[in-house]
């Protein structure tokens, strides 16, 4: 698993958007008293905040493996909800009632495989509950691939970029979720962004899927490359004068074991 950098302020420029997604996901999750509930790849935990109002007498664990979305925690998260440093692969589901993670799994590239093992851990009437983008086939990160392949960036960042097959797809998670004893419910969503400003569809994908790219180029060679993939960017997702439409598909998975 390549480790990403991330950056709190770059991330947090669509807070709103990237919002929507988690509320869809917890809103499945339909139990009202659980004790322990675990965020997985929590960010900041401004989000996780959510799980500790909705359950206040429940004790809420949001884990993060950077150092500097946890730095960012907010100081004013409710009295029962923790944020920490924490590997999704090292995470034991023992004793929890409900784990979520919000777009997280598609950096884990053996995420299955710890779906397997949290469904076998959790006890009889647990929850787990996720969300991860679809959108591998986008342009977005169609273009963002082909370029990293072109002749002048494949010796540098051939291998670095995922592909639609880093996630599956709803009905491959619910059988998946139905083989540990889950009653299921995925489904999948496309949400259609107005993203505003300049070269948006750039800004987005700064704080996300391009980040392995700037991670491996820094500060000198970033920049080329950026201005060759925003010309791209440009012409997939073209400007209006109300904003440029971003489409983004998202896969949703919530069970409950029986």
């Amino acid at each position: 698993m390549r480790t990403v950098t991330w950056n709190p302020e770059v991330y947090g420029r669509y807070s709103g958007e990237r919002s929507r997604p988690f509320v869809d996901l917890v809103s499945r999750v339909a139990t009202e008293d659980p004790t322990r509930v675990a965020d997985l790849g929590c960010g900041s935990g401004s989000l996780t905040a959510m799980l500790g109002e909705r359950w206040p007498d429940a004790s809420v664990s949001g884990f993060d493996s950077s150092p500097e979305m946890v730095a960012q925690a907010p100081t004013d998260l409710p009295g029962n909800v923790t944020v920490e440093l924490g590997d999704i692969m090292s995470f034991d589901a023992t004793g929890y009632d409900v784990v979520v993670s919000n777009a997280a799994l598609q950096w884990v590239p053996s995420h299955r495989e710890l779906i397997d093992q949290w469904a076998d851990t959790l006890a009889s009437g647990s929850w787990l509950a996720w969300q991860v983008p679809g959108n591998f086939d986008a342009p977005s990160h169609a273009l963002m691939r082909s370029l990293a392949e072109s002749a002048e960036w494949s010796e540098r960042l051939g291998g670095v970029l995922r592909g639609p097959e880093g996630v599956d797809s709803p009905v491959a998670y619910a059988q998946r979720l139905q083989e540990h004893g889950f009653d299921v419910d995925a489904w999948e969503t496309t949400y259609v962004h107005v993203l505003a400003g300049a070269d948006p569809v750039l800004g987005w994908v700064r704080g996300t899927g391009l980040r392995p790219v700037l991670d491996v180029l820094g500060e000198a060679d970033a920049p080329e490359f950026e201005r060759q993939y925003s010309d791209l960017l440009r012409e997939a997702y073209p400007a209006t004068a109300a904003g440029t439409l971003f489409p983004f598909r998202r896969v949703f998975c919530v069970g409950r074991k029986r």
